[in-house]
């Protein structure tokens, strides 16, 4: 880490910020070689024009990137770097537009800049891989100062191993009851906080202290949170880098003051448009794969059963509604009037039924729902009254997960497996409150292009 004008800056960042902003500003030269003549390319150059737009496009390009949050620790999940660099492009490319726009002399050619923002995007990954191997994954976590050496600064210390985006330096020992941090780990504060963490490099913060009654130095804290560097309280920290909200941590005013639970009407209208375009695009695009299931489905039952299948499921707001999918159990699955959770190899399940499920096949009637508005593409997956009852009285903060539309996909679907006990659905309620809190047209995005590989590998089926 350096420090820029009282602000931490990791150096592996910065180098990689200027290898890219090399490779922005040659890829104009690229796009004018590949359509040009040698000569015509030595011409633009000796006159200037040519190194004038390359320098600007080369800093809008920079720009965006940073402004996506591409140069920061922990991005290391490929398909958030994918989306975050693809959108830091469109960006780009709206802003270049408007000033070839604005000021014609600028203007290569449409042809120059397609080739730039092509040959850019490759270039940004193939870098990226590259430096990851030759700096290794560490270079790209944060550094980690962990105050306590308690129970839950051991919670932190368990999540390390886990293949997180972060490395803890130390634990700083500040009395817990229960020490149970290993003692290799751990150091005593014998200067200012701020210069501890200058030695070690921090990034980050947490507050992680078993008695928060307890003593803490509150002004070393601050001063390092003026100078740049974050500050997180335990259930914040966990939820950053876990991606979910730890229920068993979680307590009422952290849902009082902490940031989220608010999508703003501009989201809204934009999720909704979104659900619109994407479940239309998907109906006309696997119309002929749902007929194809559809004539399946009536040969294997030899044209005794229903095709279709609809469920009464709890929506948004507790409202109930009818979800649609196509049938993947036995008509006779619960004769007796007993609601029950798919299991793993469930007998009830048909032989063309537990492939559409590996699929994800049986889902896409779903897409009916949608366009109704009683669903979206993404958010949490709709339960059966029967179960919510249930759950509700024994989880605490199950109704929330009741404040969005019910979706297709969701932010829980990706991050866990699928489950048929109590304990699966907290563990996935989780994920729900934090999809929830953190709801987004970005988020949506992301669970959309990840949800790709569910469907290709049939991660999590049942």
């Amino acid at each position: 880490m350096i420090r820029l004008f009282g602000h931490y800056i990791s150096r592996h960042f910065l180098l990689l910020g200027a290898v890219e902003l090399v490779l922005f500003f040659l890829a104009l030269f690229a796009g004018y070689f590949v359509l040009y003549p040698l000569e015509q390319l030595q011409r633009a150059i000796d006159e200037q024009h040519l190194l004038v737009v390359a320098v600007l496009f080369a800093v809008v390009m920079l720009i965006s990137m940073v402004s996506m949050g591409a140069y920061q620790r922990g991005l290391q999940d490929r398909a958030d770097l994918i989306l975050r660099t693809g959108l830091a492009f469109l960006f780009a490319s709206m802003a270049s537009t408007l000033a070839f726009f604005t000021f014609p002399e600028l203007s290569l050619g449409r042809g120059v800049f397609a080739i730039a923002l092509l040959f850019s995007f490759v270039m940004v990954l193939l870098v990226r891989e590259i430096y990851i191997h030759i700096a290794g994954a560490e270079a790209f976590k944060h550094r980690l100062l962990v105050l306590g050496t308690g129970k839950n600064a051991k919670l932190i210390h368990d999540l390390e191993d886990t293949g997180v985006g972060f490395s803890i330096a130390k634990f700083l020992h500040l009395h817990d009851k229960d020490d149970v941090v290993p003692k290799s780990r751990q150091i005593e504060l014998s200067d200012s906080l701020l210069a501890l963490a200058f030695k070690e490099g921090i990034d980050e913060i947490v507050v992680a202290v078993d008695d928060r009654r307890r003593r803490l130095p509150v002004d070393d804290i601050i001063d390092c949170k003026m100078s740049g560097i974050r500050v997180y309280d335990l259930l914040g920290f966990l939820e950053k880098e876990t991606a979910c909200i730890n229920i068993d941590l979680l307590y009422p005013s952290w849902i009082l003051f902490s940031g989220g639970f608010n999508m703003g009407g501009f989201a809204k209208y934009g999720k909704r448009l979104l659900d619109i375009v994407v479940s239309i695009f998907m109906l006309i695009c696997l119309t002929p794969v749902m007929l194809l299931v559809a004539i399946a489905s009536l040969i294997d039952s030899r044209f005794r059963d229903p095709v279709f299948f609809k469920q009464v499921r709890v929506g948004q707001n507790g409202k109930p509604f009818n979800v649609y999918k196509f049938r993947s159990m036995r008509t006779d699955a619960e004769a007796d009037g007993v609601a029950r959770w798919a299991t793993k190899n469930d007998s009830r399940v048909t032989g063309l039924g537990r492939m559409m499920r590996k699929t994800r096949l049986d889902e896409l009637p779903q897409l009916v729902n949608v366009l109704l508005g009683d669903m979206s593409m993404v958010g949490p997956r709709p339960e059966r009254p029967e179960f919510v009852d249930q759950l509700s009285k024994d989880i605490p903060y199950y109704h929330e997960r009741h404040r969005m539309k019910p979706g297709v996909t969701g932010w829980a679907q990706l991050r866990y497996p699928y489950g048929a006990t109590a304990y699966d659905a907290q563990r996935k309620l989780e994920y729900d409150l934090y999809y929830v809190k953190n709801a987004s047209l970005f988020l949506d995005l992301n669970v959309l292009i990840q949800t790709v590989e569910v469907v290709l590998f049939g991660k999590g089926a049942q």
